[in-house]
């Protein structure tokens, strides 16, 4: 088997294929030499969170087997907004937000792909290069034709909002033709074959295939990701702290190492294929690991996963950092750090560091005993960190057992 036939063998194995097209012939084509695929990345905030991840590392796995990864910002598809499976149209971007956003984007995808110039090196490409210039009564007449009006409303992502009886404009029915466009342009510039996205882009996906078939003539393939949740049912990446974002000014290489560290049980082999490159034998050794062990597991998984992302070194020093605080029971200097001037409320505290969502968060979980301030339990809603708190220049304020944070005066 050739390297590039195992990017279909490594995908199913690890867990990353949820739907494909056509996977006899894709195997046939991918065994005939190396292809170029790509995942579309619209740029509606300035970092991708870990909802993303699984398309990350998809085309990571793409440039591992010897193809060639297509990154393609969606620089003109986010002046649009995508509808799939969404109960209302998104805002709308001015261009220089737009441009920002990209700018971020693009850090992101440095730590896990490798771009330049050779055969197997990842490119990033802009949907507004074309899109932008489009005419649109050519457009209607070149493209538009090869679309049905019944097929698009039969769509689930547009039946979703049409059976809710919830607005879908005129701006947003056109997205899914803008993304078949983007597939055929790729196709003719590139050379690109497969494209790849979430589970809720498989319309939008096979519209873009049959796009190219119809007008060029050519083999075009397509394969989604799975939705992924937690075994508890819960969105991956989201928390009640908000968005684990793929960027170390929003979420510190601690908070990331920790989110991963505080993986469900269930969840632990599946994360390991996903989000780690380690052997699926060790995978399935881990995997196996039960009761107190499983937390060696979780580990592993939290520094390899940090390490893709921020780099050994980070992760490392998250996972000292994270031993220390859980077995030696002291403050860290390498945990997340808050400046505030002293005497400062718990409550907003905990609020400005984005620990909770809201005040009456914070004071429920002073009720609950979930709030200690240096390892003592707070049990008044009121209660103040002052400069009699601190320790050598600061004042661990934790939240749960897991979650901890140094105060220091600013």
């Amino acid at each position: 088997m050739s390297a590039t036939t195992d990017l279909l063998h490594e995908a199913r194995a690890r867990g990353f294929i949820h739907q494909a097209t056509e996977e006899e012939a894709l195997r046939a084509r991918l065994a005939a030499g190396p292809v170029t695929g790509y995942i579309g990345f619209d740029a509606t905030a300035d970092s991708l969170h870990v909802g993303s991840l699984v398309q990350i590392m998809l085309l990571r796995l793409m440039q591992r087997t010897g193809n060639r990864p297509i990154v393609l910002m969606g620089g003109g598809t986010t002046k649009v907004g995508d509808p799939s499976f969404r109960d209302e149209a998104r805002p709308l971007l001015d261009d220089a937000r737009i441009e920002a956003n990209k700018a971020g984007i693009r850090k992101v995808f440095d730590s896990f792909l490798r771009f330049g110039d050779g055969p197997t090196d990842a490119l990033m490409v802009d949907n507004a290069e074309w899109l932008d210039r489009l005419l649109y009564i050519p457009f209607l007449r070149d493209i538009g034709r090869h679309f049905s009006v019944n097929r698009m409303l039969g769509m689930e992502s547009v039946k979703l909002r049409l059976d809710r009886e919830q607005n879908l404009t005129f701006l947003e029915f056109n997205y899914m033709l803008l993304q078949a466009y983007d597939f055929l342009e790729l196709s003719r510039r590139y050379g690109v074959v497969l494209q790849a996205g979430g589970s809720d882009q498989w319309g939008n996906i096979i519209m873009g295939a049959d796009l190219i078939r119809r007008i060029d003539a050519k083999e075009a393939f397509g394969l989604t990701t799975p939705l992924i949740t937690t075994a508890s049912g819960a969105k991956m990446g989201k928390t009640a702290q908000g968005a684990v974002w793929l960027d170390a000014a929003k979420v510190s290489p601690y908070d990331y190492w920790q989110f991963w560290r505080n993986t469900e049980d269930a969840d632990v082999g599946r994360f390991l294929g996903l989000f780690t490159e380690l052997p699926m034998e060790e995978v399935a050794r881990l995997a196996a690991l039960r009761g107190a062990e499983v937390n060696e597991a979780k580990k592993v998984l939290a520094t390899a996963a940090t390490t893709l992302l921020h780099g050994s070194d980070a992760a490392s020093q998250a996972a000292e950092t994270a031993r220390r605080t859980f077995e030696e029971g002291v403050a860290a200097e390498t945990l997340p750090t808050h400046l505030v001037a002293l005497p400062a409320g718990v409550v907003d505290i905990l609020v400005a560091a984005k620990f909770v969502a809201s005040k009456g968060e914070a004071r429920r979980l002073i009720a609950q005993g979930g709030v200690r301030l240096n390892d003592v339990a707070v049990t008044d809603p009121a209660a103040s960190v002052t400069p009699a708190d601190l320790r050598d220049d600061s004042a661990k304020l934790s939240l749960g057992r897991k979650r901890h944070l140094l105060v220091r005066p600013a």
